[in-house]
Formats: structure tokens, sequence, C-alpha cells
């Protein structure tokens, strides 16, 4: 596991494309799984304004990692999002877009995007295994829509799952953990000091919370596990 703090938004989205550019480096194709959140909204933002043509944006293929039960025009929406601020602004092909169709009934919805899963990404040991998953990180310890109080399902059987947010009760479809820990490249990105005890425990303490915070359940086998924070999400931890 790597861990970067930088001193500035800025900083931190102009290293995580260079970590982007070096996965991408002589591969025809990438599949990529997007968060939702303030964070990725400023990444694609960043990436909208400089990067429209030195990213090979042909060779990504976009997926997600979880999205909000709504329809792909509602200010909720993850798709919606990512629409907004990336997809209007950089050469994407249309064929390379695979979104989680939000305004579907939730469990047969996750049965679609497991299939699609096992037809668009490539199978390692058996399960999708993503080239690069970014990830957030919720106040509460939750990461793609897998909250605490769900915990269970981060060990599901399934490739995606139909998680409940605990205060609005919104259904969502999310990735499991099977998935995520599947991944080539796994990445957080997390910004603002409301997120820094939560940072710190689930670096520093994992194996203390690694059954209370989903998050701390992100161990991806191969390996490759890196932190991109800012200067306010990392003040607590002990570098």
């Amino acid at each position: 596991m790597q861990t970067k703090i930088f001193s500035t938004k800025e900083e931190l989205n102009r290293s995580f494309t260079e970590y982007l550019k070096d996965i991408l480096k002589d591969r025809e194709r990438i599949t990529m799984a997007l968060s939702g959140g303030s964070t990725p909204k400023l990444l694609f933002d960043y990436w909208a304004k400089n990067h429209q043509h030195d990213i090979d944006w042909k060779s990504i293929f976009l997926f997600w990692g979880d999205e909000r039960c709504v329809s792909p025009t509602d200010e909720q929406s993850n798709y919606n999002m990512t629409k907004k601020y990336l997809l209007d602004h950089v050469p994407v092909p249309e064929r390379n877009i695979f979104r989680i169709k939000g305004e579907n009934d939730p469990e047969a919805e996750a049965e679609r995007y497991s299939t699609l899963l096992q037809m668009e990404v490539e199978i390692v040991n058996a399960v999708p295994s993503f080239d690069l998953i970014i990830l957030g990180l919720g106040d509460d310890g939750h990461t793609a829509s897998i909250f605490p109080q769900e915990i269970e399902l981060w060990e599901s059987n399934k490739l995606c799952v139909v998680a409940t947010h605990p205060d609005s009760e919104q259904k969502r479809v999310s990735l499991s953990g099977k998935v995520i820990n599947n991944a080539q490249h796994v990445a957080f990105l997390v910004t603002g000091d409301a997120k820094a005890e939560k940072v710190k425990e689930i670096i520093e303490l994992r194996k203390n919370v690694k059954d209370i915070y989903p998050a701390a359940k992100v161990k991806p086998v191969s390996g490759n596990l890196i932190w991109f924070l800012d200067k306010e999400a990392g003040k607590l931890l002990d570098l």
C-alpha cells in the first residue's frame, strides 16, 4: 500500500493523472470503475479542462463502482455527474461507457450489471478484474455503496449487490468486495478534514477497524492499493 499526501487538490489531480497515464502506457484497452462524490467531480473537471487530448480516451472503458437508484438525469446520479463534468467534454466513445442503470429495478439491475461485467471485464480467478477502481471514503467509513450497517454485503458471493443508504433509505447498486479486491489497481481519492479521522483509523489501525468500516476491507489481491490524499485528509497520519 502507498499513501500520497498533496498540498492542494490540484496537485492531487495532477499526480493521479500521471498514475492513470502510467497504467495506460502501452495498453490498447483498460477498464476503469469510477466513483461519485465531490473529489472525483474535481478530478473530472480537471481532466475536462486540461487533458482532453493527451489522455487516450478511446482506450478507456468506463464503468461505475456504485450508483444511486435514480434516473440518469437526476442530480443525485453518479453517471449524470460524470457526464456533466467529464463525458460531455472529452472524446470517450459512447460504446466505451457502461453505466449502472439506476432507473431499473435494483435487484434486476444488479444482476444485469454483474452479467455485463463478466462479458466486458477481464476475468481473473473466475471474477471480473478491473484495471483500475477509483474509490471514495465516506465520513462513516463506507466505500462504494457498502455502508457500515450492511458490512456483510462486502463478503457477498455476488458481483453486484443492492445496498440501502442508512439515512435516506435510498437503494443503491454497488460492486461487492470480491470485485473491488480483485482489481489490478485500486485508488482511494480522499479530500477534506472531515475524513481525516477515518483515514487515520483505516490506514494505521486497519486490523482494529476492518470489521467496522467497509473501506478498511479494501485489500486488493494484487497488492496495488494507493491513497491519494490532500493535506487536510492526511493531517492526522504519522508519516
